[in-house]
């Protein structure tokens, strides 16, 4: 069996977006297979019962300063969106359905409108534009993606299967069965893949 380290992320999370950065970086040097499993986290969050930081002020203010920090530190370019938080339940729902030769075109994409061009990627028009640049058919993407039963039970589940497991919060890695939460874990997963 191949090795692998399950990532757990929805693109809402501005932490997700810094994680991705050091995978795709780590990914340029070694040959580490990473499996993203989209999750909703607004579902995740009602699943366990939790407010997420975007509605606690205190919260809220923290994770700016602290994204920001994160990103300068790390020499990635990032923007809070400011219409945050955004619905991502089209985008995650689209990751399911596309290919998978063109899922990395996706994610950085869609990660960079969010978090580094302050976009708003629930407005139709604008997330029609980003589909189109993933070379993605329009009308299969909104149609397909959105409307079919088996993508939205889908994300469900992969949702549902993240609280079984006991994640609470996006990013989470999962390896040897072991759950590491949060972007500044990536180093201690990467300790337990190359056990």
């Amino acid at each position: 069996m191949t090795k692998s380290i399950d990532f757990y992320f929805d693109f809402i999370s501005p932490y997700t977006y810094l994680a991705h950065k050091k995978i795709d970086l780590l990914k340029k040097k070694k040959k580490i297979i990473f499996n993203y499993k989209p999750i909703l986290l607004g579902g995740l969050h009602n699943l366990e019962g939790i407010i997420a930081p975007a509605f606690i002020k205190p919260k809220l203010k923290h994770m700016m300063s602290d994204c920001s920090l994160i990103a300068k530190k790390n020499n990635f370019d990032f923007t809070w969106n400011s219409k945050f938080p955004l619905n991502s339940l089209n985008i995650m729902r689209g990751y399911i359905f596309i290919n998978p030769d063109v899922k990395n075109l996706y994610l950085n994409i869609m990660f960079d409108a969010y978090w580094k061009h302050n976009m708003d990627i629930s407005n139709k028009k604008i997330l029609i534009s980003l589909v189109e640049k993933c070379k993605i058919n329009i009308n299969n993407f909104f149609e397909d993606a959105h409307q079919n039963q088996k993508i939205k039970n889908e994300l469900k589940n992969l949702t549902k299967e993240a609280h079984n497991k006991e994640i609470f919060g996006a990013p989470t890695f999962v390896v040897n069965n072991k759950l590491f939460w949060g972007q500044d874990r990536l180093e201690y997963a990467l300790d337990e893949y190359n056990k």
